[in-house]
């Protein structure tokens, strides 16, 4: 009879017997870096010979499509229907990385090639996102080898711009709405709370990238002669950041301040410590929103960074009053908190200080992502961390949202269904730098834990469907 712990030991030799390092090995090897302009073929073959191929002996039917955004790269459609009475889970992935950077990498590493260092897989997509997906499909094909059946509906998404900001993806999810449609998303990207404790996120914090302007005249002038008489733009500018932020951080426009920190998500982050592992930095403890413990300030609140600041020339500086200087920021932000109005509410607030003369510019090179949640209480929540705990034989960190960004707006406003994410990675895993690694040990936990989730979906032990959204 199949049996529930018949499937996860499945998924334990899958990882023991040197499997899942074959399949990601290969994968890796695609170089698919969405970032550079010549990737078109790599991001069509890691769908077309990687994906497609493995998924149509598990009884996906599979499509892949061109982006609606030319030329950006296709995505891949894969649906297993069991019966349409069930359950429908989607599952997303992004085949696509960043550029591989291989000149930094440490001697004896590549982006291109998986290696295995103690319990550090190296490898350019080993967490983001290869290696995650990589994860979530194999539980499937355990459960379905256990049981002969998955006991759900499946669709399975990837696509093959995340690392530029999924263009076309939502165009995408709006033209095959009834394709895609779903009762909840269940995918992994990002990472764990701290490494050794499984954690489940149901949303994200939004994005803008924005600068800030002084540009006061042409060309720079003596300071030996001018200095004191005209104003330095550098100056001008840092004290317009200052306004925005006090010396620890805390926010000082209104608007950007959110109303948001509800009582279940206070609960929800209670005792959660944030720990980026050994190699990771460790937290400020006087830095950010003084009210707020370290988790609520970045799973609740709201944070503004300032990315880079350029006036004059740093590399080579003279002796001249510059005759501008910009700054490169960021607003980090949560649920309730108004995208079209962040940076109306910044025009309002220089003003009302006095810094008229600094001109505000959205981004040019960034996508807004908005910003999702799901609350702590939310019936698909408590139903993840029952099967987690039972899996791990401890309760998992339960999220509101994750700090980061990901299209998960796509989910939750297009397709309009709830969001679970169980992350495979950690917070110091280089994923967008050199040296980026999969932790083994997360990445065997976490096999167990997604076919421990996927067999509970399909014992008919899920929350009860809900209305879809029209």
């Amino acid at each position: 009879m199949p049996d529930r712990d018949f499937a996860i030991a499945r998924a334990e030799r899958y990882f023991d017997d040197g499997t899942f390092l074959d399949d990601l090995a290969r994968r890796v090897a695609i170089p698919t870096s969405s970032q550079e302009s010549d990737s078109g073929p790599a991001l069509a073959a890691y769908l077309a010979d990687e994906m497609a191929p493995r998924l149509e002996k598990l009884g996906y039917r599979c499509i892949i499509r061109d982006n609606p955004k030319p030329p950006f790269g296709p995505l891949l459609v894969a649906r297993r229907i069991e019966d349409p009475a069930l359950p429908t889970v989607l599952t997303y992935g992004h085949g696509d990385v960043v550029r591989g950077q291989a000149e930094s990498w440490r001697e004896g590493l590549s982006p291109w090639q998986v290696v295995r260092e103690g319990d550090r897989i190296y490898g350019r997509g080993t967490a983001d996102n290869k290696g995650q997906h990589t994860i979530n499909l194999a539980a499937l094909e355990c459960v379905l080898a256990e049981r002969g059946r998955l006991g759900f509906n499946s669709t399975i998404l990837i696509e093959t711009g995340e690392e530029t900001g999924s263009p076309g993806l939502a165009e995408f999810c709006r033209a095959h709405r009834d394709e895609l449609a779903a009762d909840v998303l269940i995918a992994s990207d990002g990472p764990r709370l701290t490494p050794n404790r499984p954690t489940i996120f149901g949303g994200t914090r939004g994005a803008m990238n924005f600068e800030l302007l002084v540009d006061l005249r042409e060309g720079g002038h003596h300071s030996g002669n001018w200095g004191g008489l005209l104003a330095n733009p550098g100056i001008v500018l840092a004290h317009a950041i200052a306004s925005i932020a006090d010396p620890r951080g805390q926010i000082r426009v209104p608007e950007w301040r959110p109303s948001t920190l509800t009582d279940s998500v206070r609960r929800a982050l209670a005792g959660c410590v944030v720990d980026g592992g050994e190699s990771g930095p460790k937290v400020d403890p006087d830095w950010g929103e003084a009210s707020l413990t370290p988790a609520e300030r970045v799973f609740g609140w709201n944070s503004f960074e300032v990315l880079a600041f350029r006036t004059g020339n740093p590399d080579r500086p003279v002796n001249a009053i510059p005759p501008s200087a910009i700054a490169y920021c960021q607003l980090r932000f949560v649920v309730g908190t108004d995208p079209d109005d962040i940076l109306p509410a910044l025009r309002r607030h220089l003003d009302r200080e006095g810094f008229g003369n600094v001109v505000i510019a959205p981004s040019r090179s960034s996508t807004v992502m908005s910003a999702t949640r799901l609350d702590p209480d939310d019936p698909w929540a408590r139903w993840a961390v029952a099967s987690m705990t039972r899996t791990a034989g401890s309760e998992p960190v339960l999220l509101p949202n994750l700090g980061g960004s990901l299209p998960n707006e796509v989910f939750t406003d297009i397709l309009g269904m709830p969001t679970v994410w169980v992350p495979h990675s950690y917070a110091s895993c280089s994923q967008h730098a050199p040296n980026e690694h999969l932790l083994a040990p997360v990445a065997r936990e976490g096999l167990r834990l997604m076919t421990g989730l996927f067999w509970d979906l399909g014992a008919g032990g899920a929350p009860a469907r809900r209305a879809r959204a029209g």
